[in-house]
């Protein structure tokens, strides 16, 4: 049980306090109710950029990263469709300096135009690197605008174009620091050797004098259902032919996500799963193969990919994909099968439970949407799920008029 207590600054911060004597650290974490999903088609990328402006210097503060390290602290950050995650550790009779460095670029970062230009930089090279340069890298830039008509999820966390970066100016970074990081927009956890009368009073301190800001309405297109198989080929300098297919699942933090899961895991979670023992063991067809899904706050992905061996065409592997799916489809989950994949999740859960910052990064993130203590809850969620709603779930998904599918071939 992760025992934790919260409470809401009249600018609107939501706070949570997670108290562990057991350690002499604290985590700090910042949850900006802000992802990929929240920008225009039109100037994609930015919170991505911002993930790497918040660290460029703010009103009062030059240099984040130097008081920090003076501390004995480390901080990183992410961005996701959804959110985009600062959180940083430090040792706990330090905490105060985390919480200065942390105000102090909510209420305003610098805006330098020299810091635009440096970061705008190393976005761009990281897109060239990671997803232009690199075999199969561009996967998700290709396959997500096919899997969604509608939804923002179409675009990938780095941007749709780079040139929306290329183009940024700094009237475009100040708007969109204006309309999404400010006290009313994000949720802030303390986690540690901390106490929780503490955090009020450093909280109001350093947070309470900042602008609520606007406040944000999300209204985005919802994805219509899929009604027929989307398939795309595309061809690069790669060593193997691949094959991705996904599929459309429910949200998460509802009822059937975790349901889903466990269908993604009992098709392809490691060794002992039909995919592989199948297509890599038996028929060897693949040289790897596995499926996973998407962890969104909006309806997500159930993602089938492997790597085809010589001799094996992308065309063969979808087909041997389909007769497992299918298979699967029309064979009842056994008792054993089911409990061996709840237990793997089971697993996941607890071990992930143990880091202090996986702590308090899953209490911001229940906090988000409306319930912070879906993390005492999830493993009953998970253990409570029968035999009979994996079978009433499977036909859902698992749809061919539910798939989209990539066929990544090497050039010949």
């Amino acid at each position: 049980m992760i025992e934790y207590q919260s409470f809401t600054l009249d600018n609107g911060l939501q706070v949570l306090v997670h108290e562990d004597p057991s350690t002499s650290l604290a985590a700090v974490n910042i949850l900006y109710n802000v992802g990929s999903r929240d920008e225009s088609e039109h100037k994609t990328g930015f919170a991505h950029l911002f993930e790497h402006l918040m660290f460029g210097g703010s009103k009062h503060i030059d240099s984040y990263d130097q008081p920090l390290q003076h501390v004995g602290g480390e901080n990183n950050a992410f961005t996701t469709p959804d959110i985009t995650n600062y959180y940083l550790t430090l040792p706990a009779p330090n905490l105060e300096t985390a919480f200065w460095l942390e105000s102090d670029r909510m209420l305003s970062l610098s805006f330098d135009p020299q810091v635009l230009e440096v970061q705008r930089k190393v976005v761009i090279e990281e897109f060239k690197q990671r997803y232009l340069n690199q075999p199969y890298g561009d996967v998700w830039l290709k396959l997500r605008p096919i899997a969604y008509q509608l939804h923002p999820y179409r675009w990938a966390t780095i941007g749709k174009d780079i040139s929306h970066i290329e183009n940024a100016t700094m009237q475009d970074v100040r708007d969109f620091f204006k309309k999404f990081y400010h006290p009313a927009n994000a949720i802030l956890v303390v986690a540690g050797n901390v106490k929780y009368q503490q955090v009020c009073q450093l909280a109001g301190k350093w947070f309470g004098g900042i602008k609520a800001g606007p406040a944000y309405r999300r209204d985005l297109p919802q994805e219509p259902i899929q009604s027929e198989s989307r398939i795309i080929k595309v061809s690069a300098d790669v060593p193997l032919d691949a094959f991705y297919q996904v599929y459309h699942i429910p949200p998460r933090f509802t009822e059937s996500y975790h349901q889903a899961d466990l269908i993604s895991d009992i098709l392809g979670r490691g060794k002992s799963s039909k995919l592989y023992q199948t297509l890599v063991k038996e028929r060897q067809m693949f040289s790897a193969i596995s499926s996973y899904i998407t962890g969104s706050l909006d309806p997500g992905l159930m993602v089938i990919q492997g790597q085809l061996l010589e001799g094996f065409s992308c065309d063969q592997g979808h087909r041997a994909v389909r007769e497992i799916i299918d298979e699967m489809l029309t064979t009842e989950v056994t008792e054993e099968e089911l409990q061996k994949v709840k237990n793997q999740a089971e697993s996941s859960l607890v071990f992930g439970k143990v880091p202090l910052l996986n702590r308090a990064m899953n209490l911001a993130l229940g906090a988000l949407v409306g319930d912070a203590d879906y993390i005492n809850k999830e493993d009953t969620i998970i253990q409570d799920i029968k035999a009979e709603d994996i079978m009433a779930l499977a036909p859902q998904i698992l749809r061919e008029n539910n798939s989209t599918t990539m066929y990544y071939q090497k050039q010949s």
